[in-house]
């Protein structure tokens, strides 16, 4: 067989092996809206048809997409009728023929239809979002005291026998002081004083406290009579804590829309009700009175979908 001949040939297999694939009709559901700001996609809808054409329903995922098996032996070209059912919207049933394009549908929510004049609408406003993300942070766990006396007698000439007062008079005596915040902690914020005794007649000589760090100390001149001084620092830690976030949605129409961190945690929504604020705390099933939600991955993040429930308006 010649060249050409056995390209031909494989060409014509490949075509055969297409076809003989099953297809799959993919597309996204989403609301009907003429403001495409407001065309939010839509989870869980039903999608289905007549038992001869696919072995089985399935649903749409969180960003609206259904991809929907069909039998082998189902062509492109091919009549179909497909079904769509959710609690919250219109049903719809459409004519199609089975094809390879994707297809783009919109259901109409039922809060859309009227309320009836018994029914007053109740007012949402100021929507945020509270949650929290772990993560490694600066605690401060407490606080550490320590006091210590340098002991001396005043008026004693120092003869240029070291130490001696700043002005080289009188004898003085030097002591320290240190404290020791144990692995995994340090120091912030030292401080030291001379708490009694005759302070005027005292200096600190080194400083090693206000850096901080796991261990600090301080060395004193005293060339009076015998003082006290206070040591003290803040004690911290790195400790994984929980950080909390605040998130503003985005409304359009009765639609709203925001994103959280993949490690987002204890979510909750407040919202004031005809002015008054109420807390509703986020579980896996998204739980709103006034609207129904739904949630799912997408580019590390997790998107949270809601439309309002009848009887509510965004104000």
């Amino acid at each position: 067989m010649t060249v050409p001949g056995i390209v031909f040939v494989a060409i014509l297999v490949a075509l055969l092996w297409h076809r003989q694939q099953p297809l799959s009709l993919r597309g996204a559901i989403l609301v009907q809206d003429t403001d495409p700001r407001k065309q939010s996609p839509i989870a869980n809808v039903e999608i289905s048809t007549d038992g001869e054409f696919s072995p089985h329903p399935v649903s749409s995922d969180s960003s609206g997409l259904f991809v929907l098996p069909l039998w082998k032996r189902i062509r492109r070209g091919h009549p179909i009728e497909l079904h769509f059912r959710h609690p919250q919207y219109r049903p719809l049933d459409l004519a199609e023929f089975v094809q390879d394009g994707l297809y783009v549908i919109h259901l109409v929510p039922l809060a859309n239809q009227p309320a009836t004049q018994n029914q007053p609408l109740v007012k949402i406003t100021n929507v945020r979002v509270r949650y929290t993300v772990e993560g490694m942070r600066e605690l401060n766990v407490g606080s550490a005291v320590k006091t210590f006396e340098i002991q001396n007698k005043g008026n004693v000439p120092c003869k240029g026998q070291s130490p001696c007062s700043p002005d080289g008079r009188w004898k003085a005596t030097v002591g320290s002081g240190s404290l020791d915040a144990g692995p995994g902690s340090a120091f912030r914020d030292a401080r030291v004083s001379c708490i009694a005794g005759p302070c005027p007649f005292t200096k600190i000589d080194s400083d090693d406290f206000s850096k901080g760090g796991q261990t600090i100390t301080v060395s004193a001149r005293d060339w009076s009579d015998t003082a006290t001084f206070l040591l003290e620092a803040e004690v911290s830690r790195l400790m994984v804590s929980a950080n909390e976030h605040w998130s503003y949605p985005v409304i359009f129409g009765n639609g709203l829309s925001f994103t959280l961190p993949a490690d987002a945690e204890s979510v909750s929504v407040e919202a004031d009700l005809d002015g008054q604020t109420i807390i509703f705390p986020l579980g896996p099933s998204i739980l709103l009175s006034w609207a129904s939600c739904d949630s799912g991955a997408e580019n590390k993040a997790h998107v949270y979908r809601c439309t309002l429930k009848q009887g509510y308006r965004f104000n």
